[in-house]
């Protein structure tokens, strides 16, 4: 249980306005707002790749080149999952695979300049839209989500 303080519409009620809420509740509540905020950003994405594909690319560009079971266990998939997101990715230039110089039965995949571009494009239009909500906001509401990104960022860092 938390004790939050509520949007009060008036100053008064700012004085005395807490509540208490269950974790569960703001559990609930999060969840629904990262989705639906998610579904907004990814509405603007390239439609030639999947979600699976960019987040894919995303992961390899950050761990760097990778075999396909190691990039499948930081992405949480199945290898065969893995092995159709990478071929639609190399068919379309955005990956390369080479033999991995440590064991030549198996296969490194590493993103190509295609791939980055890909992703900083990608990357550019999220800011884009979500800049476009933000600016939408008032100057304390945007106070109020500045000051709770740290939060938000150490619910990742948990996880």
């Amino acid at each position: 249980m938390r004790t939050i303080v509520g949007r009060p519409s008036t100053t008064a009620e700012a004085a005395t306005s807490t509540t208490t809420v269950p974790d569960s509740a703001i559990a609930a509540r999060l969840r629904l707002v990262v989705l639906r905020l998610a579904r907004r950003v990814r509405q603007h994405a390239d439609a030639a790749v999947t979600p699976s594909q960019l987040s894919a690319l995303a992961a390899l560009e950050h761990h760097g080149p990778s075999r396909l079971s190691d990039l499948a266990a930081h992405e949480r998939i199945g290898k065969s999952t893995l092995t159709r997101i990478i071929a639609a990715l190399t068919e379309a230039g955005h990956v390369e695979r080479t033999t991995d110089p440590d064991d030549a039965r198996c296969a490194r995949v590493a993103v190509t300049e295609r791939g980055r571009a890909l992703l900083e494009a990608t990357r550019h239009r999220a800011d884009a839209t979500l800049a476009a909500h933000v600016s939408a906001l008032d100057a304390d509401e945007r106070a109020r989500l500045e000051a709770a990104l740290p939060v938000l960022e150490k619910l990742l860092e948990d996880a």
